[in-house]
């Protein structure tokens, strides 16, 4: 018979320590609202977008951040959820708070020109500029697409719909937005649903493709997209861990994997830009803005993005727009 004393140390033991089971990799803090588990291929793929981010260039940008001059008593910016810059130099500013309007025009010096939009968003998410010069918007809770002149008149709204039943609050609906050679207007739906819509210029819908999974042409959070000179869409498949490429008509053409947690994709002027971040962190830690070779995927240059990976603009000289938690408007300028 074994002494007590040794019994109680066994019995003390965990069962992993008993059985000569290792234990399950901690589970860390939720990613897009699923638990992480740090398993030992989430590990490597870190440990080979680090190796990858090490061996690239630094690009010539310094991000700042673009502070805005508050127009009164009880304004207060909240988290900026997409930003851009328009050619005359005008800041677009997407915020979520309701101690402001969601559409901030920000010029140069901080302040506010013009501000549009309250009580038309439940979840402000993508603003982009059409080629015409044209404000458009996404918002991924009610699903709706508006499309507005620079001085804030809506021009057309399209209401997307078909939201994933049993989901009334929160994320539900459109992520992002880009625009066709003949004004083809494509539509990433990634909150719920698992797919890519294309509409023609009047806002009508004439095509979609995807569905929800790990394969080719399948997504889980499609939460960017983007088109470039030769007809081109990317798409960042943020919880598959990877961009993917396709024909204007959704044909499948190829993808990158290795580039970590793909949350933001945008195109000008032969440059393709992605916003990432280690796959195995929470959703918005600290990554890079990272530009991209079209043909092979290699890191071309990079920058820390500083939490601002969401939802990520270039302007016409190159420089990069996006938005930090919790009220931080980012602005990645050229070196001085």
């Amino acid at each position: 018979m074994l002494p007590k004393l040794l019994l109680s140390i066994i019995v003390c033991l965990p069962v992993w320590a008993q059985t000569e089971t290792p234990p399950a990799p901690a589970a860390l803090p939720a990613r897009n609202g699923q638990p992480i588990v740090n398993t030992p291929e989430l590990q490597a793929q870190a440990a080979k977008l680090r190796a990858l981010v090490d061996a690239a260039p630094k690009a010539a940008l310094e991000r700042t951040r673009i502070k805005i001059q508050s127009p009164g008593s009880g304004w207060e910016l909240a988290y900026p959820s997409a930003v851009t810059m328009d050619d005359e130099g005008l800041f677009y500013i997407l915020q979520r708070g309701d101690k402001a309007d969601p559409v901030l025009v920000v010029d140069k010096d901080g302040k506010i020109v013009r501000s549009w939009g309250k009580g038309m968003y439940e979840i402000p998410h993508s603003i982009r500029i059409d080629p015409e010069g044209n404000i458009w918007t996404t918002d991924s809770g009610s699903s709706m697409i508006y499309k507005f002149t620079p001085q804030g008149k809506k021009l057309m709204e399209i209401a997307v719909g078909e939201q994933p039943p049993g989901r009334t609050t929160g994320a539900r609906g459109t992520t992002d937005i880009c625009f066709g050679p003949n004004g083809q207007i494509f539509i990433s739906d990634g909150y719920g649903n698992a797919r890519i819509l294309e509409y023609n210029a009047k806002g009508e819908r004439v095509h979609q493709w995807g569905r929800a999974g790990k394969g080719p042409g399948q997504f889980a959070q499609p939460h960017g997209i983007a088109i470039d000179d030769q007809n081109i869409l990317y798409v960042a498949d943020r919880r598959n861990d990877r961009l993917q490429k396709f024909d204007m008509t959704g044909k499948y053409l190829g993808e990158w994997d290795d580039l970590g947690q793909v949350t933001a994709v945008a195109f000008r002027d032969g440059n393709l830009w992605i916003g990432t971040q280690f796959s195995n962190e929470n959703t918005e830690s600290d990554g890079w803005h990272m530009k991209i070779d079209r043909e092979t995927g290699k890191i071309l240059a990079y920058v820390v993005s500083g939490h601002s990976h969401h939802v990520l603009n270039i302007n016409k000289k190159g420089e990069l727009l996006a938005g930090a938690r919790p009220d931080i408007p980012c602005y990645f300028h050229l070196a001085k």
